[in-house]
């Protein structure tokens, strides 16, 4: 049944599991994973029954509210309500890479600037103190 339900998953894009026990989320998260792994997983999840399936994924929301925080505290990131979503995947979802590759061009340049003149320096003086 494994390889009919990853077949199954292949051809969809959201993998919705209701009504299943917190090992079977976690499970169908893991196999996911397992079959695919260069595809980002996201659970999101509100109570504790979801905390499983949240520490499996590769990035974990937690909904802060009428059953609890241990879905919020056990995630990556937490939010209040479900209308929160939305901006939340669009500023840490391809923004962050964004805003992640360009610290890492400046940080690179930085660096240049930093160590190359102490290098020019350094052949300048022979090495001296």
């Amino acid at each position: 049944m494994k390889k009919r339900f990853t077949a199954l998953c292949e051809h969809m894009r959201v993998v919705l599991a209701c009504r299943v026990s917190p090992k079977q989320k976690a499970d169908i998260v893991e196999m996911i994973k397992n079959e695919h792994p260069d595809k980002t997983c996201l659970s999101i999840g509100d109570g504790a029954n979801d905390v499983p399936m949240i520490m499996k994924a590769d990035v974990g929301v937690g909904i802060a509210g009428k059953e609890g925080m241990q879905a919020a505290n056990s995630s990556d990131f937490a939010i209040g309500q479900f209308q929160f979503l939305k901006p939340l995947m669009y500023v840490h979802g391809r923004e962050a890479y964004r805003r992640n590759a360009d610290v890492v061009c400046y940080t690179f340049y930085k660096n240049m600037l930093y160590v190359l003149p102490q290098f020019w320096f350094g052949f300048w003086s022979a090495f001296s103190g």
